[in-house]
């Protein structure tokens, strides 16, 4: 599996998937809706999957000398990859806001989600619906990538908008804490996020493989 996921990194992934990992540091910007960040990462994943389809990577990866659920398993191997990666420069820019910025006037002022645990636990979210529309969806076809990614696109900014809205729902402002305010409610959404996002990848992972089984190439 180790060749696998060198030739998902060096052969099938579009530029664009390594490019748009950066665009997690959007957390760092005021005013603007933080979890963007995931949706872009998501995105340079998606042209990942085009362009590897444009070259007829799945039929090659399939006359490998491996079975049919490896081919499955080096795609979702190397989503996670760039997933945390992006997700990594969130935990930065999250813990930069959180400490050396807490009091900065420009966050203060920011009537959008604050980047803190909550956040971070919604992009997990976010990245686990991605795997199971986008990528599970993907494999029902081999083939089709428009419709799995709209679905997902659909889904992705509904989340977004109800999480941007809930801080301003009476009961639920602690959820856009600054700093550590609040640190065991923003702990625990954290926590549920990242359960969300194991739980939903591995579904992702076990209906594309079964998908992809019937598939005749």
């Amino acid at each position: 599996m180790r060749s696998v996921m060198r030739k998902e990194m060096k052969l099938s992934a579009s530029p664009l998937a390594y490019f748009f990992v950066g665009f997690g540091l959007m957390f760092f910007l005021p005013g603007y809706p933080v979890l963007c960040g995931e949706f872009f990462v998501t995105l340079g994943l998606y042209q990942s999957f085009v362009y590897a389809r444009e070259a007829n990577d799945i039929v090659f990866s399939a006359l490998l000398p491996i079975a049919k659920k490896d081919v499955v398993k080096g795609k979702f191997e190397f989503s996670c990859f760039i997933e945390m990666c992006g997700f990594a420069l969130m935990i930065v820019a999250t813990l930069l806001r959180m400490t050396a910025f807490a009091d900065s006037a420009v966050y203060r002022a920011n009537a959008l989600m604050n980047a803190n645990p909550f956040a971070l636990g919604m992009s997990l979210l976010l990245f686990g619906v991605f795997n199971m529309i986008f990528i599970a969806g993907f494999f029902r076809t081999a083939y089709k990538a428009g419709k799995p990614f709209l679905v997902y696109i659909i889904a992705c900014f509904v989340i977004m908008g109800v999480a941007e809205a809930l801080h301003y729902i009476p009961g639920f402002s602690l959820l856009n804490a600054f700093g550590f305010d609040n640190i065991g409610l923003q702990l625990i959404c954290f926590i549920a996020g990242a359960l969300c996002y194991v739980g939903l990848t591995l579904l992702a992972y076990k209906k594309a493989c079964n998908d992809f089984e019937k598939i005749d190439l």
